[in-house]
């Protein structure tokens, strides 16, 4: 992976949107109609996606800023679970003749739900929607909420993919994050998965956290690559106190500075790439022989409010609070609170707190956007004939000045008939897409940067 040069990591580290939607969940206003959901559920003739939030953890890491509840009291989740089934009964109504092909669980953590607690999440699934006998079935695991018959249940309910949040291995970091986790207990785990026949493993690590420093993370990313998931997610760690209170625990000089930061980043890559993973964009690697980078390899890669995904044509359907969908063309999100979420099931009403409805320019963009994120080149020419367009750059015209100063650093080619992100740029995917971003100026403070 090239583009380290510090000139290079000054002038793009901005702070910019990651693009599982554009516009991002920040144009989402109260002011939206909700007619636009069922007009955008009948007007659908996509496949679905089910993503269902669990919002409860057994503890508060000090890192995490996901919409989540801390309770030891497990009864919460037999409550949440009739809300969860109310909404889905709504949804029943809408979704007639739609058939369900992915189903993603994540949170908070999903594992919190007991063996009973997730047979009947499933069961209720299956009793309102038409689940298609192939569906992809995936869930977010906290290896401390799991354990052996734990994985076997979630065998036999039909999961096949499972992501391990394991963040880093250092215990002076895992101290600090309020997240403590045994080597021992992932490697059991992941080895069960293994021997259970799960499809795909994923682990989640995150670099910038309090007390990492490249020694100590060169030996979390060796066990990574010995592990040899079939996925490796490599999050960037935002330190935001003043949005999220738990990270206050987190004393700001525990905090590798940018330098370091970089560096934890660049020794990442670089060890992934040298175990044969792919690059498939941001911060996300896949074997070759993975669906996510096959995907890439043909073409048919998306990306969605679930990250990079081989279903993001698919319509998504958010269910629990704070769940975002996305269907035709309309975004809505779900109450944030478990309180208001509760009040509208009472209501019978679908909980939807704000929404946003696409023009014509923004499905446009999301198209270009999606692209470029997904396979880092756009065939103009192409693109013009589908969207109905006489000149691109005319059509851009705000973009051009913009792509400039990467076009200049030989981050991005431009030809005639291509834009393409040339590899030394690929990194920062992110900024140059935010070059076609409309909205980006409205509220570009409040996204994390880039490294």
């Amino acid at each position: 992976m090239q583009g380290w040069d510090p000139k290079l990591i000054a002038k793009y580290n901005i702070n910019g949107p990651r693009y599982t939607s554009y516009p991002t969940a920040l144009a989402l206003n109260e002011d939206f109609n909700l007619d636009a959901v069922q007009l955008a559920l009948d007007s659908s003739r996509d496949d679905l996606s089910l993503y269902i939030h669990i919002p409860f953890c057994h503890q508060l890491c000090y890192y995490c800023g996901c919409n989540k509840v801390i309770t030891r009291h497990q009864h919460k989740a037999d409550n949440y679970l009739d809300a969860l089934e109310l909404e889905m009964a709504l949804y029943q109504q809408k979704l007639q003749g739609k058939r369900i092909h992915q189903i993603h669980l994540g949170g908070g953590t999903p594992t919190f739900l007991t063996n009973g607690q997730l047979s009947r999440l499933l069961l209720a699934l299956h009793r309102h929607f038409d689940i298609a006998i192939d569906a992809e079935l995936s869930i977010e695991i906290d290896p401390r909420s799991c354990n052996d018959d734990k994985l076997r249940h979630l065998r036999k309910l039909g999961f096949g993919r499972v992501s391990f949040g394991v963040q880093d291995l250092d215990e002076k970091v895992q101290i600090a994050i309020n997240r403590v986790q045994e080597t021992d207990l992932i490697r059991h785990q992941v080895a069960l998965c293994r021997e259970l026949g799960f499809a795909s493993i994923n682990l989640d690590l995150v670099y910038g956290l309090p007390y990492q420093h490249p020694e100590s993370f060169a030996e979390t990313l060796a066990e990574i690559v010995r592990l040899s998931p079939d996925r490796i997610s490599l999050f960037s760690y935002a330190h935001l106190p003043a949005r999220f209170a738990a990270q206050r625990k987190i004393p700001d000089a525990s905090l590798p500075d940018s330098a370091t930061k970089l560096a934890l980043l660049q020794q990442s890559i670089d060890a992934f790439e040298q175990a044969g993973y792919q690059f498939i964009g941001m911060d996300h690697f896949a074997k070759p022989d993975d669906e996510l980078a096959k995907a890439q390899q043909q073409g048919r890669l998306q990306r969605n409010f679930q990250g990079y995904t081989t279903h993001g044509q698919d319509a998504l359907i958010g269910l629990g609070v704070s769940s975002i969908s996305q269907v035709n063309g309309v975004l809505w999100q779900n109450a944030k609170e478990l309180p208001a979420y509760y009040e509208a099931m009472q209501q019978r009403s679908l909980p939807v707190q704000k929404g946003f409805s696409l023009s014509e320019d923004d499905k446009m963009r999301a198209a270009l956007i999606s692209q470029l994120i997904c396979h880092f080149n756009l065939d103009i020419p192409a693109f013009c004939q589908t969207w109905q367009l006489a000149d691109f750059w005319r059509t851009f015209a705000d973009a051009c000045d913009n792509l400039r100063p990467f076009i200049d650093d030989g981050l991005v080619r431009v030809t005639d008939s291509r834009l393409e992100v040339l590899p030394k740029g690929r990194f920062w995917v992110r900024s140059i897409c935010a070059c076609f971003d409309a909205y980006l100026q409205q509220g570009q403070m409040r996204y994390s940067k880039v490294v």
